[in-house]
This record gives structure tokens, sequence and C-alpha cells, in this order.
């Protein structure tokens, strides 16, 4: 018999909070409409990571991360995550991707969508190596501004 999957809340959590303190290093103003971009180069393909600030409430924002290619095939859909920010409890998830409705924090396997049973991990974990790529590795277009 399968065993159902359980989500460690402890370690999930620790993810957002680290994606959080990640953010706030990148884009330290996250007044709306705030952006970012950072250029990566790897293996003689360039990379852009751009950070952009879609909504910015007193106690969460909501920020889009894209990547592009300047070489990149026009059949591959260029990844976007939709993360969300809880200022309050100083977190970061990744709510949904683009065309996307929102994830849910399980998914029964097999489903219609063909989601991991641990999908909302998966991605959270995909955002922490996008950021420590652009943290480690990646120049700015812009001077960041740290007041």
């Amino acid at each position: 018999m399968k065993r159902k999957y359980i989500p460690d809340l402890t370690r999930q959590m620790a993810i957002c909070q680290s994606n959080y303190a990640r953010i706030l290093r990148l884009l330290p103003q996250l007044q709306l409409g705030a952006r970012c971009d950072f250029d990566l180069c790897h293996d003689a393909r360039d990379v852009q990571i751009t950070l952009l600030v879609e909504e910015a409430f007193r106690y969460t924002s909501t920020l889009v991360m894209r990547q592009t290619q300047t070489a990149g095939s026009p059949w591959l859909e260029v990844p976007e995550l939709v993360v969300r920010l809880y200022h309050d409890a100083r977190m970061a998830e990744v709510i949904c991707t683009r065309r996307r409705r929102q994830f849910s924090g399980v998914y029964p396997y097999p489903n219609a969508e063909m989601h991991q049973p641990d999908e909302k991990f998966q991605l959270n974990q995909y955002l922490a190596e996008w950021l420590n790529q652009c943290l480690s590795y990646g120049c700015a277009r812009d001077p960041v501004a740290l007041t």
C-alpha cells in the first residue's frame, strides 16, 4: 500500500524564509513597479532574470520573477514564477506560474495536470536556486540603492 504524501512544513517554512531574505538582498525596495534585471552568462548563453514588483501592500507584496534567454528557442516556454511576500512572517512563496491558477500545497497522484505531490515545495526550491544564481553570479544592470 502506498503511503500518503505528508508535506514537511518545517522544511517548507525554512525555504520560504530563506527566499524572503534572498529577495530582499536582490531587491531591497519593494514598492510598486520596482524592478531589477540581472544578467547571467553560462556556457556562452546569456540569461536575464527580471524581478518586478506587481503589488505592494503593508503586509504583502507580489512579484514576478522571469527568465529570458538571448538565444532562446521559440518552442520553450519562458520560466515565470509569481511570488507572494509576507512581510509580517518574513516569508516568500511561489503561488503560481505563468498562465496557471494558484498551486495547492499537496496534490493526489496521479492527477489530470500531472503535478507532483510536492509540486509547491519543488517550485520554492527552484526559486531558491534562481535567487542563489543571481546572488552568486548575477550582474545587476542598474545599481541597487541600499537606503
